[in-house]
């Protein structure tokens, strides 16, 4: 594989406080690439030491080849950014903004065709106190994108955003990596790391606890899946002999079936085989929020205040 980031035992501590106890990926050009986690662990100190913003106590790091501790300057030409505290001065327009980070990369910037690009042609003149918080989003995606970088790190883009801003904000993710540039996106939000990432280090207190692509994540991780539908005088008590069926129960009318995946297919052909089509059948996969539970025994709650 290609891999332009790898990580291998990172650790970072302040003082006596450890933010990263041991922290082992890589990431593969051209993918979306999650990290996820609670606040509290290290999933923003490890993408800060990625970018040569704090030094590692301990490990390897190499993000295109270099090391971020000691050519922080070359590799600042080659990635773009966008931090969890991420703000611009109230007064400053959209506009002036891409001009004023066009200089500091010290780079030739067409400001019209970046406006248009990003959809951002109708808040030239804004300033940034008046902006939306999916258009301050968008602001700074398009300043993370200036000269091409290789790789983009995105720390929280969508946290605070309302659902229809997250989505958008989603499809604007999606054309970073399109236009060829690898994405590290730092998220709490299990929806966000399944609509997105191509694969998946899940973090806690410190330690990468499992990495892998979402589906492998949650068929390996996640339990079994569930099948339920109403009864309607069927007597599904046969549907446990099929492959792979686990369980069958009923409840007040309702059944409900638990199996490995490939069951799913097994008792909707046996029920269409006797002329059964409960209008509620549903299939209940198990999501990412499963797996963390199954692995770290507590479930991705956000903790107000805590180190990240």
């Amino acid at each position: 594989m290609d891999n332009v980031i790898t990580v291998e035992h990172l650790h970072k501590r302040y003082g006596d406080a450890v933010a990263i106890e041991d922290v082992s990926f890589e990431v593969r050009r051209g993918e979306i690439f999650g990290i996820l986690g609670p606040n509290g662990a290290g999933k923003s100190t490890t993408v800060e030491c990625l970018q040569g913003l704090r030094s590692a106590t301990r490990g390897r790091l190499a993000v295109l080849g270099l090391d971020p501790g000691r050519e922080a300057a070359r590799l600042r030409r080659r990635i773009g950014s966008q931090l969890q505290s991420s703000a611009l001065p109230e007064r400053l327009r959209v506009g002036e903004a891409i001009r004023l980070f066009a200089r500091l990369h010290q780079q030739q910037v067409d400001v019209d065709a970046t406006l248009a690009e990003w959809g951002l042609q109708a808040l030239r003149r804004k300033a940034y106190a008046t902006l939306s918080g999916g258009q301050q989003q968008r602001v700074f995606l398009a300043l993370a994108l200036l000269g091409r970088p290789e790789v983009v790190f995105l720390d929280e883009l969508t946290t605070g955003l309302d659902p229809t801003a997250r989505r958008e904000t989603w499809q604007l993710v999606r054309r970073v990596r399109d236009r060829g540039a690898t994405v590290v996106l730092v998220t709490h939000l299990m929806e966000e790391a399944e609509a997105l990432c191509d694969r998946i280090a899940v973090i806690d207190r410190g330690r990468v606890v499992a990495a892998d692509t979402p589906g492998a994540l949650t068929a390996l991780r996640g339990g079994p899946v569930r099948i339920t539908f109403s009864v309607n005088g069927y007597d599904p008590r046969g549907l446990s002999s099929l492959a792979g069926v686990e369980s069958v129960s009923i409840d007040a009318g309702r059944v409900t079936v638990t199996g490995s995946a490939s069951s799913a297919v097994d008792v909707a052909a046996a029920l269409a085989a006797q002329g059964i089509a409960p209008p509620d059948y549903r299939t209940h996969y198990p999501s990412l929020e499963d797996v963390f539970l199954a692995l770290t025994g507590h479930r991705l709650t956000l903790t107000e205040g805590s180190p990240r």
